[in-house]
């Protein structure tokens, strides 16, 4: 998910475990019910005993700003002291977008199983809802599914034209408005081999940006493909092998996946494209603390000049996100832009402090990491020459065995970027 906090506070909530909650769980109704708190047992001193944590949230992001808030954080846990959701509601203001607040709900019935709900707004522009529920996750079962309805208005996004030699100075500024829903399933030949569908039908609109200081797109790139926006229905097949020792906080085995993508004008898109790719990742821990984390992404779009912008490969920004975006973390959410993409990052990912906090299992780590990627418009383009590296670090807390918390420090050929979110970036 995109970033929650940007500040290590929020490190620290993920090891100091509120006292525990009744799990709540979607699909048992049962379980909705606000957790229950002995009020008489609070005591200033002693945070096990508070009903939740109130985090100082300052979230940095290198194409919307500071944002400044406050983020109390409920965290509630199993008999098992491990955490089974995180509610965590926010009230913070943006120096541009003005005021607002979102709420959050992350559900973690069990390593199989696991949802969240996310909205938030702010007074200029923008807005958010996104659902997902995942199951199936760990395939040991004949099937898996992903549902995922995702609406935003972001004005917070930035183009500086295509090409993997895109000038920092035509920094444009644009607002993004799209909906769209996702559905995947997949059927699971053994726990580690799966082939899986999905559909995603998108409605997308560009509208003006939400910051004055820097020009909007339509001032530099009036005949941008795609500057309308337009409509995409995406149906795409994949095969994948995944030994890894876990989904979302893997020490050993690795993934590697294939895939092809294709939109139609004849299916309700108002494009045609194809696009196929895979990736690797690899995870090798040696010893108890040091875990190396290794991968590899690459995709091909032979569109020419067709492909709108908002649909081609984007570099830049600390998530990983099969065909749509890609981690480079000393530059910002897709400052590279263009038909085709290769990337590679690595991690040591260290574990520097690690025992029972408040009854619940908490690990700080530290992570430095070096990656290196670029963009290309043709396909004949040579992936490894005039790459964009990057080096930085990141700041890790984790609370096994589903939550991972990090702060991550990259420094590029631009300056430095700083994020912040839930979840490994890959």
């Amino acid at each position: 998910m995109r970033r929650i906090v940007g500040s290590i506070s929020l490190i620290a909530l993920l090891l100091l475990a509120c006292a525990s909650a009744n799990a709540f769980q979607l699909m048992d109704p049962s379980t909705w019910s606000w957790p229950q708190y002995d009020y008489h047992s609070f005591k200033a001193k002693d945070p096990g005993s508070w009903p939740f944590i109130p985090v100082p949230e300052v979230t940095t992001d290198p194409n919307g700003g500071v944002t400044y808030g406050i983020l109390p954080v409920w965290l509630n846990t199993d008999n098992h002291d491990e955490i089974t959701s995180i509610f965590a509601p926010d009230i913070n203001a943006n120096s541009t977008l003005g005021p607002g607040g979102s709420f959050r709900y992350l559900s973690y019935p069990s390593a199989d199983t696991q949802w969240y709900v996310v909205a938030g707004a702010q007074v200029k522009i923008a807005r958010k809802v996104d659902l997902d529920y995942q199951t199936g996750r760990e395939h040991k079962h004949w099937w898996s599914f992903e549902g995922r309805f995702y609406f935003e208005r972001d004005p917070t996004e930035r183009f500086y034209g295509l090409g993997n030699h895109s000038a920092e100075g035509n920094q444009t500024n644009y607002t993004t408005e799209q909906v769209f829903g996702m559905a995947t399933v997949g059927l699971n030949l053994s726990e580690q081999l799966q082939i899986s569908v999905m559909e995603r039908p998108k409605y997308l609109r560009i509208q003006e940006g939400g910051f004055n200081s820097v020009p909007d797109i339509t001032q530099i790139f009036p005949h941008q493909k795609g500057i309308n926006g337009g409509t995409e229905v995406l149906t795409q097949a994949m095969i994948q092998y995944d030994t890894r020792d876990s989904v979302d906080i893997p020490r050993s085995g690795g993934l590697a996946r294939v895939y092809y993508g294709i939109a139609d004008r004849r299916f309700m898109s108002s494009i045609s494209y194809n696009r196929f790719g895979g990736e690797m990742r690899r995870y090798l821990t040696v010893g108890n603390r040091i875990t190396f984390a290794g991968h590899v992404f690459t995709e091909w779009q032979p569109a020419g000049n067709e492909m709108p912008f908002w649909s081609a490969a984007r570099l830049g920004g600390d998530e990983s996100l099969l065909t749509d975006q890609e981690t480079l973390r000393g530059y910002g959410t897709g400052r590279f832009i263009d038909n085709n993409l290769f990337v590679m990052n690595l991690e040591m990912r260290t574990r520097v402090w690690d025992r029972k906090v408040f009854g619940t299992h908490g690990i700080l780590e530290l992570a430095p990491f070096a990656e290196a990627g670029r963009v290309g418009h043709d396909m004949s383009y040579n992936p490894f020459n005039d790459l964009h590296p990057v080096g930085g670090i990141g700041i890790r807390g984790i609370a096994e065995p589903f939550v991972v918390g990090y702060v991550d420090v990259g420094w590029g050929g631009e300056g430095a970027a700083v994020f912040s979110g839930i979840n490994y970036p890959f």
